[in-house]
């Protein structure tokens, strides 16, 4: 699961979508029982641009290595617009390539935020008063213009800067093995293997309980997963 700056409660009510789901899935409920409160949080401040460019950066690398490029990258532009002001797609259009890679992005990131700030900028990446008008799906069809950008990216913006109540990443490694561990064979202490995770259909068919909550019943999978840890135990309330 990302970890990105989040500061205050999503835009839907929490116990409820909690009540919901605990009546509808028994052995969600089940899960829901061990983890505990759900807390998820979402950025309150972050344009699509910069939570976008955000998720570039961090795509694949490990969050310490990821949040030092990213810093280095907003740090670079402080002359042009100030400490603490993130760059504009056209204060990125404009920098110089060497800016880019001297950051530590890669060749296919930098061509990556090159292009999510020229959609940005010819609106194919919409502004933030008007995805949030928006269905889930119109976003992600808008979203998966950009280079770089796949359905999982905008899933998680989805969840994580919009705070949409009703998604399922099926292809969340994640999401799937917490799904193998509460409804599947798999245990925590058992190697996983591809044979073990399930397959969409399988989770989308399960996800017919779940809507419109699916946004929480992925946090809940995802807490599995930490549940599955060999220390877990001992942090659990008793």
């Amino acid at each position: 699961m990302p970890r990105p700056s989040a500061n205050r409660k999503p835009p839907y009510d929490a116990a409820e979508a909690v009540a919901s789901l605990s009546a509808a899935d028994p052995k969600l409920a089940r899960l829901i029982g061990r983890a505990g409160p759900f807390t998820l949080r979402i950025s309150g401040s972050q344009s699509p641009f910069e939570a976008l460019a955000e998720s570039i950066v961090f795509q694949q690398l490990h969050g310490k290595a990821a949040r030092a490029i990213h810093t280095r990258l907003l740090e670079s532009f402080h002359e042009v617009c100030g400490v603490g002001v993130h760059p504009s797609a056209q204060d990125l259009l404009d920098c110089p390539t060497p800016q880019l890679r001297g950051a530590g992005l890669s060749a296919n990131k930098t061509l990556a935020l090159r292009d999510l700030a020229a959609k940005t900028l010819d609106g194919t990446v919409p502004t933030l008063a008007r995805i949030r008008r928006m269905d889930d799906e119109s976003i992600i069809e808008h979203l998966t213009q950009v280079r770089g950008i796949g359905r999982w990216t905008v899933e998680m913006f989805l969840m994580f800067r919009l705070g949409r109540p009703d998604v399922l990443p099926v292809s969340d490694y994640g999401v799937r093995k917490g799904f193998a561990l509460t409804f599947g064979k798999l245990k925590p202490e058992d190697k996983v293997t591809p044979a073990d995770l399930p397959k969409p259909d399988e989770m989308l068919k399960r996800a017919r309980k779940w809507h419109p909550w699916c946004s929480v019943a992925s946090w809940y999978l995802w807490r599995a997963c930490d549940l599955a840890k060999p220390d877990a135990a001992s942090k659990q309330p008793a």
